[in-house]
């Protein structure tokens, strides 16, 4: 199997297009129609459904890519295992984050990493949920800090922490006014208030969606936004609510943010923080030290 062509082949798929793919990797399109005529040469078969966008696999090139993955794990944990071997205080550690998490516990995490080692680079890609947990199934960073749904057989998922998603109020808001911070509630409570939402694929909109489904409420949605940070900021700012995980809800914030929170009664409203890796990865040891400062820092916030 020819590497290069393999991991031209992965970029069309991540990319969707020939297209996109070309822009992506600076490869000229008649040269990935190559490649593409190439692997399908090697298998005897086509890899990609025509005239398709985005671009779709045939059962033939969904069983490459299987394989791709496969030796591409191997060849990376041969280099890990030889490179322990050589160890000398040096390497590269590939995390993959999503930015809300990472403001909260790379702070507390970072400073004794490199204390302990102080010449391992680290590399840090800040994405989404989803985008960081197929980074890990195709190699591209070591481990992942998630909140997702486990539910892919090749990854291990590790429980960190466990969070509540609660609401938060602009004190000058109506529910404010009728009931006492801090009170937990029904979100029917809030029914007439203007929301601030996150937008679909976030973790926290499956979370908010379920609980106006379960109660059917259609809430009166004043903007979406794709960061924790900015709708807090709006609550702050202006006479809305947000559902918001608790962990980023500091006391200062609340203090100073012209804002106060209420738990929610009745409703699946938890969301669960995993350490994610691949199930066949080899990881060295610096990598896994990085994990267990990411689980003693989850242990803290539940003290």
């Amino acid at each position: 199997m020819n590497l290069k062509h393999a991991q031209y082949i992965m970029e069309i798929i991540k990319e969707g297009s020939i297209t996109n793919a070309s822009k992506t990797m600076h490869v000229s399109q008649p040269a990935l129609s190559q490649t593409i005529k190439a692997v399908e040469k090697y298998l005897g078969a086509p890899i990609f459904l025509r005239n398709t966008n985005p671009i779709v696999l045939t059962e033939a090139g969904k069983k490459y890519i299987a394989a791709v993955k496969k030796v591409i794990t191997i060849s990376s944990n041969l280099l890990h295992e030889v490179a322990d071997i050589q160890y000398e205080g040096y390497g590269t550690l590939r995390i993959g984050i999503p930015v809300q998490r990472a403001m909260m516990m790379l702070p507390q995490v970072v400073p004794i990493f490199r204390q302990r080692y102080p010449h391992i680079k680290l590399e840090i890609q800040e994405a989404g949920s989803s985008i960081t947990e197929n980074a890990v199934l195709n190699g591209g960073v070591d481990l992942a800090i998630t909140t997702t749904t486990p539910t892919n057989d090749e990854l291990s998922y590790e429980l960190v922490e466990t969070e509540d998603v609660v609401l938060v109020a602009n004190k000058q808001t109506t529910l404010a006014q009728r009931i006492k911070p801090g009170t937990p509630i029904h979100i029917t409570e809030a029914k007439n208030e203007e929301f601030v939402s996150i937008t679909e694929g976030h973790n926290v909109r499956r979370v908010q969606d379920n609980v106006f489904s379960t109660y059917e409420i259609k809430p009166s949605i004043v903007l979406e936004t794709s960061s924790i940070e900015v709708g807090k900021r709006l609550v702050s700012a202006m006479e809305v609510v947000f559902l918001c995980p608790d962990v980023y809800l500091d006391e200062y914030f609340l203090s100073k943010g012209n804002c106060v929170l209420y738990p929610l009664l009745g409703v699946a409203n938890k969301r669960y923080c995993y350490i994610c890796i691949r199930k066949d990865a080899y990881l060295s040891p610096y990598a896994r030290a990085f994990a267990e400062l990411i689980r003693n820092n989850g242990r803290k916030r539940k003290e």
